[in-house]
C-alpha cells in the first residue's frame, strides 16, 4: 500500500507490539482487530450471537456522544499519516473522526482524566468502505493514539504510519539491530518485488513461511555479476559488527550468493539512496545456504546504509545488521530526541 511506503512504519501494529488498551464500546466488533497486521476481510451472511461477524471494531447503534478507542503504540515515534480504514463497513461506518496523541510513561493510566491529549489533526469526514488517510504535521514523539469517532459505527483497521524516535539512552553502549524497522531502519530501494514486498526483510519477527520474505522473479539473463539488490538505511551512523542473512523457508529458491556493501554517505536533493556510492565491503561475496540463518562477523565503521546484492536473483527471508552507533550517530539521536519532545 502506497501510504505505508511513503510514510514509514505502522507504529500501532500488533506486529511491532501495539495494543488497543481501551474502548468506549465493542458490542459488534472487538477493539483488538483495529491493529491486526492482516488486511481486513468479510464474509457476508456470517452471523454469531452478536450479529453479523465483522473484521474490525464496531460499536452499538445510537451512541449519544460518539465512541472512542485508545491505542498504545508498539513503537513510539513521530506520526505522519493515520489511516482510518473502513473497508467492508458500508451502511455502518462512522460519519467522521478526530485524532489525538499523548506521550505517557509506561506506568501512566491512559484512561485517566488527567491525560494531556493533543489534537493531531482537525476533525475529518470518513468515507465508507475505504482507506481514509489523515496527514499529521505535529513533529512531536507520541506513545499513545486516541481515535474518537463522531458517531457510532465500525472501523476495520487503524494504521499509524510514522518514524520511530528511540530514546538515546537505550542505544548507548549496547549493540542494536539498526536495520530493523522498529529501530528506524528503512527499505529505501529494491531492484525487484515481483513475488513479495522487500520490506519483509527488516521485520522484527521470524519468518513463518516463504511468503514472509523477499522473493524476486527468476532471472534468465544470468551472467557472472547478475544480481538483485536492496538498500536498507539506518537511523544513524553505526559501527557494524554482525550481519545476519536468513534464508529460512527458501529451500529451492534461495539466493545462491550474497555481497553486502556499505556507505557513509547520506542522500541529498537530486541524489537519492540508490544513487550513492556503496564502496565499503561489509560482507564479501559469499555462498549462502538454503533454509538457514548465517551470521557474518564484520568490521565496518560509521555505516549509514547497506546494499545487499543477491546473486543471481533474490530469495531471502530476513537481513539483520547489528552494531553500535558512533559518537556522532549517538549525538544525532539526542538531537532527534530533543526535537521531538
Amino acid at each position: 500500500m502506497t501510504i505505508e511506503r511513503d510514510c514509514g512504519l505502522d507504529l500501532a501494529c500488533r506486529a511491532v507490539g501495539g495494543s488497543v488498551i481501551a474502548a468506549s464500546d465493542e458490542s459488534f466488533g472487538f477493539k483488538e482487530r483495529l491493529i491486526d497486521p492482516a488486511e481486513p476481510d468479510f464474509v457476508p451472511g456470517t452471523f454469531d450471537l452478536r450479529g453479523e461477524v465483522v473484521d474490525g471494531w464496531e460499536t452499538r447503534r445510537h451512541a449519544p456522544q460518539g465512541d472512542w478507542a485508545i491505542v498504545r503504540l508498539g513503537v513510539p515515534g513521530r506520526l505522519r499519516t493515520i489511516d482510518v480504514d473502513t473497508r467492508f463497513f458500508t451502511g455502518n461506518h462512522p460519519t467522521g473522526c478526530t485524532l489525538f496523541g499523548a506521550t505517557l510513561a509506561a506506568s501512566d493510566d491512559a484512561c485517566s482524566a488527567a491525560v494531556d491529549w493533543r489534537l493531531l489533526a482537525p476533525p475529518a469526514p470518513l468515507n465508507a468502505d475505504a482507506h481514509n488517510p489523515i496527514a499529521v504535521a505535529d513533529p512531536r514523539r507520541y506513545t499513545h493514539l486516541k481515535l474518537v469517532i463522531a458517531s457510532d459505527g465500525g472501523v476495520a483497521r487503524l494504521r499509524a504510519y510514522g518514524d520511530p524516535v528511540p530514546d538515546p539512552a537505550l542505544w548507548s553502549g549496547v549493540t542494536v539491530e539498526v536495520s530493523g524497522a522498529e529501530q528506524g531502519g528503512r527499505l529505501e530501494h529494491c531492484s525487484d518485488t515481483f513475488y513479495s514486498d522487500a520490506r519483509a526483510l527488516i521485520s522484527a519477527d521470524r519468518p513463518h513461511n516463504m511468503g514472509a520474505g523477499w522473493e524476486a522473479r527468476r532471472r534468465r539473463d544470468i551472467g557472472p555479476d547478475t544480481h538483485d539488490a536492496v538498500t536498507i538505511s539506518f537511523l544513524t551512523a553505526t559501527d557494524l559488527d554482525r550481519v545476519e542473512i536468513d534464508t529460512s523457508y527458501f529451500v529451492f529458491n534461495a539466493s545462491r550468493e550474497v555481497c553486502v556493501r556499505g556507505t557513509r554517505d547520506r542522500p541529498s536533493a537530486g541524489r537519492p539512496w540508490w544513487a550513492l556510492s556503496f564502496d565499503e565491503i561489509v560482507v564479501p561475496r559469499s555462498r549462502l545456504l538454503a533454509d538457514a540463518r548465517q551470521v557474518f562477523v564484520v568490521d565496518a565503521a560509521a555505516i549509514t546504509a547497506i546494499r545487499v546484492q543477491a546473486y543471481p536473483d533474490g530469495g531471502i527471508a530476513r537481513v539483520r545488521a547489528l552494531g553500535r552507533p558512533t559518537q556522532a550517530g549517538l549525538a544525532a539521536l539526542h538531537d532527534g530526541w530533543e526535537a521531538a519532545l
